[in-house]
């Protein structure tokens, strides 16, 4: 008789990843859910919004119900190194991270998996909504993919770009081919805790945070001005010279405007560039414009947050993006291109963003996305992520 497969579940206290040990379950693998404990300091959560206390009994319960062994595990150090002390370094430097897929990449597929194989696991199993598949690469060898969940309007393939090959070896997505609705119709069949248990928002595996006092632990506040830059900027308006070669007008595309404080007039003042994002509308504290006020860039040096008026402002619209090579990723190392080529994909700068039309650049220096309309805050720290159809192949760094 064949032994049973061992999965090792990480229950997180939600429905997704509840009924994604009981599918396991149900199609004959050895169970057990194990809980991350990723964070001590309750000072800066909003303890009504999914606390790791709750969360965690909730996934006990889950386990129990489902007649699983449930342990939980601290990986508090682990994501202090990996992913808070990381958050922290990219908005010193006025970059804006993504925690969720580091979190992925760095804690769940790598000090979790690395537990569970020490544990005999032989695959790793969340509740994320993508699939994985397989295909064979252009010399005969079986390639994993990384697809898009069934139900478009929660997929997370993005959450996950940042993933290997190896990584994806041992991954199970059991709840990819299914819709939320009918997530949370097999939990309610099943009489499990978190069948109506709302959606966790916030960090990864945190919960819900006061970004700013998350961020003022260690980035302390500091008075400075915002700046209203006016829409018809010469900046704005001036004409694209002549380009030498393709590689000087994709960095053209791609170039960060820089603003001075002469280019528009001091509206108002904030406690500390690093705690702003491009495209953030909130929390700015000015009033009496016509439109809202749009972060439109942040001078961490300076201390100066530069803003447009309404969502159309130049400012926020770019066509291209860089990423270098050391931060460039591909899921599909099969695909990947050689400095001189060209690939036409769809592309997206953030989670749930519709896919843009967009063709890929590669460079000595890294990799150039330019878009075939301009994108709105396109954000340095973040991820861009890149499909042909429903597979997700790479990923990078915007610079």
């Amino acid at each position: 008789m064949n032994k049973k497969k061992r999965v090792i579940v990480g229950l997180s206290g939600g429905v997704d990843s509840s009924v994604a040990a009981y599918l396991l379950k149900a199609q004959g693998y050895e169970v057990i859910g194990l809980f991350m404990k990723n964070w001590h300091d309750d000072t800066v959560t909003i303890s009504n919004e999914c606390p790791w206390l709750e969360d965690s009994n909730d996934a006990m319960i889950v386990a129990e119900k489902l007649g699983i062994p449930f342990q939980t595990v601290d990986l508090s150090e682990q994501y202090k190194t990996r992913i808070v002390d990381y958050m922290f370094n990219e908005y010193e430097r006025g970059r804006t991270p993504n925690p969720d897929v580091l979190c992925n990449r760095e804690i769940k597929f790598d000090v979790f998996m690395k537990i569970a194989l020490d544990l005999g696991a032989d695959y790793v199993a969340t509740g994320h909504y993508c699939r994985k598949g397989t295909t064979l690469a252009s010399n005969g060898e079986e390639v994993y993919q990384l697809l898009s969940g069934v139900d478009t309007n929660k997929d997370q393939s993005y959450f996950l770009c940042q993933l290997s090959q190896e990584q994806l070896s041992r991954a199970l997505f059991p709840i990819g081919e299914l819709t939320k609705p009918e997530v949370r119709q097999i939990a309610a069949e099943q009489n499990l805790i978190t069948a109506d248990k709302k959606d966790s928002q916030g960090l990864c595996f945190i919960g819900k945070v006061r970004l700013p006092e998350f961020l003022q632990q260690q980035l302390k506040p500091k008075e400075g001005l915002i700046v209203e830059v006016p829409a018809d900027h010469e900046k704005y308006t001036d004409k694209a010279p002549e380009f030498a070669s393709k590689e000087a007008e994709l960095k053209y595309l791609s170039r960060k405007h820089t603003y001075t404080l002469t280019d528009g007039k001091v509206v108002g003042k904030h406690q500390g560039a690093h705690f702003f994002t491009k495209g953030q509308r909130k929390g700015l504290g000015v009033g009496g414009t016509v439109a809202p006020l749009f972060v439109i860039d942040t001078n961490v040096k300076d201390n100066i947050i530069y803003t447009g008026q309404g969502n159309t402002h130049p400012g926020l619209y770019k066509r291209g993006l860089f990423i270098t090579n050391d931060e460039l990723h591909w899921v599909r190392e099969d695909l990947a291109l050689t400095t001189g080529q060209t690939m036409k994909v769809m592309a997206r700068i953030r989670y749930r963003q519709p896919l843009q039309e967009a063709t890929l650049h590669k460079v000595d220096t890294g990799l150039y996305v330019a878009f075939k309309q301009p994108q709105s805050a396109i954000t340095e720290g973040q991820f861009v992520a890149w499909h042909l159809n429903d597979e997700l192949i790479g990923s990078g760094v915007i610079s």
